[in-house]
């Protein structure tokens, strides 16, 4: 996937990666940077292995790409998410909107906005006593399930967004293919025949969600080959913070160029949320003056 630009090895057999190995890709003039790590084995979430050493450095990740065998990749599939979800690791899901605030009395106050069919509150008030919570008031504004309200309350649960990659797909009939292809979270590809190589990193990126932000300097062209990468939805202040820390106290507004202005060249502030590709000046109070 990286083009050659890794050390990484390729064999028949499984376990061929035995440390973390780093390679580069660049696309749409973005550099993205793909750990290569070792394979986990059942037991993994538990240091089978050295299992927990490799899933820590995917809870440091903005995504996970998981690279299974196209002939048992729904095994594969189930075991390892499994492994990553014993160690706080949600894959492709969101925290839910549960709002929790320990308080020093009064007792429990459970309240929801929703209905709720898959946990009652009897069992929330075990669950809290299990964790020695007696007082506290909590506001559920979705449908939740126990794991999930569990999840809540520890606070430390990684959301990732996950792209599961099926190699080997020349062992596979054309039936099967359109079969792992439904679900949108799957790819197909052949590292040995070089098969839907590009389109895995077009994936990539496209499960990455994120926007390609171009910085103008002031009486100069912006340069398009280096871009500033940030998160889908970001707006004029999160790119501010990228630059430098002190360039929101600084800040008195930014010109913007591209599919988020109105007009070419618009004024905006520092809330104003940026599309991809646009071309932003920021102006400061120094440079104003």
């Amino acid at each position: 996937i990286c083009g050659g630009n890794t050390d990484s090895k390729e064999s028949a057999v499984e376990f061929t990666t035995l440390t973390c190995i780093p390679g580069m890709i660049r696309y749409n003039n973005a550099k993205i940077q793909i750990l290569d790590l070792p394979g986990i084995i059942e037991g993994a979430s538990k240091g089978k292995g050295r299992g927990k050493q490799v899933i820590a450095v995917a809870r440091s990740c903005d995504m996970v790409f998981m690279m299974v065998d196209a002939m048992k990749g729904d095994i594969q599939k189930r075991l390892l998410t499994k492994e990553l979800f014993d160690c706080g690791i949600r894959l492709n899901s969101k925290p839910r909107d549960v709002y929790i605030k320990k308080t020093k009395g009064g007792g429990m106050k459970i309240n929801a906005t929703v209905p709720l069919t898959k946990i009652d509150k009897r069992l929330m008030e075990s669950i809290l006593q299990s964790y020695k919570i007696h007082n506290c008031d909590i506001v559920l504004r979705e449908d939740i399930n126990c794991d999930e309200f569990i999840d809540a309350l520890e606070g430390n649960r990684k959301y990732l967004p996950c792209l599961y990659g099926y190699n080997k797909i020349d062992n596979l009939t054309i039936e099967e293919l359109d079969a792992i292809m439904a679900d949108p979270t799957n790819v197909v590809l052949s590292v040995k025949k070089n098969l839907f190589m590009d389109f895995t990193v077009e994936k990539l990126w496209d499960t990455l969600n994120m926007i390609r932000l171009y910085t103008k300097p002031k009486g100069a062209a912006p340069d398009l080959t280096d871009p500033v990468i940030l998160e889908n939805g970001s707006t004029v202040e999160d790119l501010c913070k990228s630059i430098h820390r002190d360039m929101v106290k600084k800040f008195r507004y930014a010109l913007v160029w591209g599919r988020s202005a109105k007009h070419r060249k618009q004024t905006v502030g520092i809330s104003h949320m940026l599309f991809d590709e646009d071309v932003v000046q920021i102006v400061t109070k120094e440079t104003a003056q």
